[in-house]
């Protein structure tokens, strides 16, 4: 099944949003379980005997628990400096033994008469001896965390990799675009030059080049039969100014035509053509079609005589980028380049984009 870039982005951020409300679920399980462990198992073995202090332990966790995950890992947590990564976890530790001697052994005394440990144990012996009790907590608080900072930050990963496609592909039109406006300008200047009859119908079909240009162009998708028109638009331009127009052959079966695909994907094979190409005695032959929704676009030039060494030039690479950032594994493009002749058989799928 073909994916585009756009799903994959979109599939990823779906994963991603699954995943942190995995997390939650798995919050909400860590502390079903420590209940059931730590408060009701005991009570039913016990007699919940010790259920005040039970208790009071489980409100000091999850105080400490949250506390470390919201703001102490956050503000302390540094990549390139893991002893930041340690103190924070003795901050952690240290509010937990601190809390819980407060209520334990302050608070509850003072008030209910009633103490965890025997009366007269020092603080530092309630210290050492609250770090097996408190570690667990904290080191599962701060492996949370982690969890959801690697999920966050492969979010904003993907959405930096979005916007980054998304600035190379505009990079990428802007390059296209001023070159066949400037081509029509020269064209047009010939004919007006020439005060041929052919300039204002010329004037008309390059209007239409400039409405696609400033408006279709800024879309990420058209119809298909928006970018055939311009196609058929610059045809019309080119062969005012050719002596045998009828050398310059198209074929279209198109079925579906409002088919979506990026703007200017097959205009630059076109372009390349007429800058290129042989228009005195061999022309060109291009077919275009949608069967089955794969667009079939097949040109086939031949290249002037002192234009047989050289390359075809920016606009085919800027193509061939597109195609590889909207139709990964989607597309084929095969490009013979002769001595003689030009020739490029482009097929996009374009069948998922589209349902």
């Amino acid at each position: 099944m073909f994916i585009d870039n756009e799903s994959k982005f979109l599939s990823l951020a779906v994963h991603l949003y699954m995943k942190l409300k995995q997390l939650t679920y798995l919050h909400l399980f860590f502390w079903i379980v420590y209940i059931l462990a730590s408060i009701l198992f005991p009570g039913i073995a016990n007699g919940f005997s010790n259920l005040v202090f039970d208790l009071t332990f489980f409100a000091i966790s999850f105080t400490c628990f949250y506390i470390n995950y919201f703001f102490i890992v956050p503000r302390f947590f540094h990549s390139d400096k893991m002893y930041q990564s340690v103190f924070a976890f003795v901050i952690s530790i240290s509010l937990f033994v601190v809390m819980r001697y407060f209520i334990e052994e302050w608070f509850l005394p003072a008030f209910f008469g009633v103490r965890n440990y025997p009366e007269g144990t020092s603080f530092s012996y309630y210290f050492f001896d609250n770090i097996f009790y408190s570690s667990t907590t904290i080191f599962i608080s701060t492996a949370f965390w982690f969890f959801r900072y690697f999920i966050i930050a492969e979010m904003e990963r993907a959405e930096m990799e979005k916007a980054k496609k998304n600035a190379e592909l505009q990079a990428l039109k802007t390059q296209i675009n001023p070159h066949f406006i400037f081509n029509s300008l020269n064209n047009i200047y010939s004919l007006v030059y020439q005060k041929s009859e052919n300039a204002l119908p010329a004037i008309e079909e390059l209007s239409r080049l400039l409405r696609y240009s400033t408006k279709d162009l800024g879309e990420d998708r058209i119809a298909l039969e928006k970018e055939i028109g311009y196609i058929e638009s610059l045809m019309a331009l080119e062969k005012l100014r050719f002596k045998n127009p009828q050398l310059l052959v198209i074929e279209k079966k198109i079925l579906h035509p409002d088919l979506r695909i990026s703007p200017m994907i097959l205009v630059p094979f076109v372009e390349n053509a007429f800058k290129h190409g042989d228009f005195r005695n061999k022309g060109f032959n291009m077919r275009i079609s949608d069967e089955n929704e794969i667009l079939h676009f097949y040109l086939l030039n031949y290249k002037k005589q002192k234009m047989k060494d050289q390359g075809s030039g920016i606009g085919i690479e800027n193509v061939r980028k597109r195609l590889e950032i909207l139709y990964p594994q989607q597309y084929t493009l095969i490009i013979k380049d002769s001595e003689q002749e030009f020739v490029v058989d482009l097929k996009i799928n374009l069948r998922d984009e589209n349902h």
